[in-house]
């Protein structure tokens, strides 16, 4: 049962695996803390930003904390859809085709740079994505649990990139940015040791089965009637406002509720405050919401919160 307190204190597992994140990616604890959120949440994760930011770093730091198989997927313009979930081939010994699985079976997927491929490419990863299974030639294979797709993306102006579509950015549960790191970070950065050598070195602070022990804890995060009040209210004015043709969907509105619980458990809460949604908020709608002028499409979650006041 969860036995968390009211307090602001992160919960202590959460606060270790931030903590060991924390020690290679210098100067983004709100980044990791959301990242963590998302995962908890079982979700992917979108990051986007520049090259060179350290959005590959941060996925990689990810899975070595959760103590997770990783596998690591290049996205090209020329990258198949067979290169990421596998093919069968013929083995003229046993007359029989075998099938070799691809980087996708793997429990964190980094999908890097993944706009640089071409819409069909991008596609391969909507079933697994969604039901956590691929099927290739009529058969159906189950991907392994926990299941977890990092994706880095560029910014969509920059040559050579494919935009995602409405349903493949759908598929995430939360996007983030990075930024340049500050003064200080960057200091301590460029006086510090190798980060891939850190990396390469880091031990895991959980195991899977510690993290299907947390991902349990945020399905009992509690959530009352005015906090789902508040969360529809939101919901419902992205539909009915002009500022905005597609409003956010029912996916959406869980997203919304299942992030809500985990960041209120990364901060040691048992039940989900307004200040928990909010937070979560820009992560979950951003990609979600095409505004109608450029203004609502740079910052769409500012536009919610200050419109709908809680109840």
């Amino acid at each position: 049962m969860l036995t968390l307190s009211s307090s602001t204190e992160m919960h202590p597992t959460v606060e270790r695996i931030a903590g060991a994140v924390g020690a290679i990616i210098l100067g983004k604890d709100t980044q990791i803390r959301l990242s963590l959120a998302c995962l908890l949440a079982r979700g992917h994760l979108l990051i986007e930003d520049v090259p060179g930011v350290g959005k590959t770093s941060l996925a990689y730091v990810l899975a070595k904390a959760l103590g997770l198989h990783f596998q690591r997927i290049q996205f090209t313009s020329d990258l198949l859809p067979a290169d990421i979930l596998g093919v069968a081939v013929y083995e003229r010994e046993t007359g029989q085709f075998k099938f070799h699985p691809g980087p996708v079976f793997s429990q964190v997927v980094l999908a890097d740079e993944v706009n640089r491929a071409t819409p069909k490419t991008q596609s391969a990863l909507l079933e697994a994505m969604e039901e956590n299974q691929v099927t290739i030639e009529g058969e159906t294979r189950a991907l392994p649990k926990p299941f977890f797709v990092i994706a880095t993306q560029n910014p969509v102006h920059q040559i050579g990139t494919f935009p995602l579509p409405e349903s493949q950015l759908d598929r995430f549960l939360m996007r983030i940015q990075l930024g340049y790191p500050d003064a200080t970070a960057e200091r301590a950065l460029l006086r510090g040791a190798d980060r891939r050598r850190l990396i390469e070195n880091m031990e895991p602070v959980i195991d899977p089965a510690r993290l299907a022990e947390l991902q349990a804890e945020v399905d009992q995060v509690h959530v009352s009637d005015a906090l789902l009040d508040y969360a529809q209210a939101l919901i419902q004015f992205s539909r009915e406002s002009a500022q905005f043709p597609l409003g956010l969907s029912p996916r959406a509105a869980l997203a919304l509720l299942h992030c809500s619980r985990a960041w209120a458990l990364v901060h040691g809460r048992a039940a989900v405050m307004p200040e928990d949604l909010q937070a979560v908020l820009p992560s979950v709608v951003t990609h979600r919401l095409r505004g109608g002028d450029e203004q609502s499409v740079r910052d769409p979650a500012a536009l919610l919160l200050e419109s709908v006041a809680l109840p």
